[in-house]
């Protein structure tokens, strides 16, 4: 028996190998799809570490959350993000030690400029001024190992007086701040050859 499409005629035979032949192009495409997906997650997990779990919980789904972490790194691909130069950097470091060595009389303070060094860094970096979640995505895309730290120690910084914190979670604060600043600090270049290693 013959069918017609379109003007021609196909035999049963010509149809049942159209329809194979359509069916493994369909799989062969939604297999490739599934591929680039997993490749694409793994990519982004591995990239972005806690920040990828954190990016499915606030978003709700996979999906939103690795779409918005491409975001991130559109947004920040566009930023003029630059090293330190030597004279800037020797700056920082000797604010950071001025800074740390006011801890022990005044540990409130002291991360409260931790904090203020850490954005007054990030700016001279490149980095735009924004509020903490936007600058924080920011900081994610090249430095994703310590946006864990930056949230805890940000959390504490800028914690109402009404609110103390403990001598020891100021502790935390400033251990996690000192960590931040040496991976903002170091040469981008130094970085990538040591987690290349």
């Amino acid at each position: 028996m013959d069918y017609q499409f379109m003007g021609h005629y196909f035999s049963n035979t010509q149809l049942i190998v159209a329809i194979v032949i359509l069916a493994v192009v369909i799989l062969v495409a939604v297999a490739a799809y599934i591929q680039y997906r997993r490749t694409r997650t793994q990519k982004l997990r591995s990239k972005f570490g806690s920040e990828y779990d954190r990016a499915i919980v606030t978003h709700g789904s996979t999906h939103k959350a690795e779409a918005r972490l491409a975001d991130r790194e559109t947004r920040v691909e566009a930023l003029k993000i630059r090293e330190l130069g030597a004279t800037e950097r020797d700056r920082f470091v000797a604010e950071w030690h001025t800074v740390q060595s006011r801890f022990v009389d005044h540990p409130k303070a002291a991360v409260t400029e931790a904090d203020d060094l850490v954005n007054s860094l990030l700016e001279v970096r490149g980095y735009p001024r924004a509020n903490f979640e936007q600058r924080a995505a920011d900081i994610s895309v090249h430095y994703p190992r310590v946006m864990e730290s930056y949230r805890v120690a940000h959390s504490i910084a800028v914690r109402p007086a009404n609110v103390e914190a403990t001598t020891e979670e100021l502790r935390t604060a400033m251990i996690k701040y000192r960590a931040i600043f040496d991976d903002l600090i170091v040469e981008q270049k130094t970085v990538e050859v040591r987690t290349a290693a």
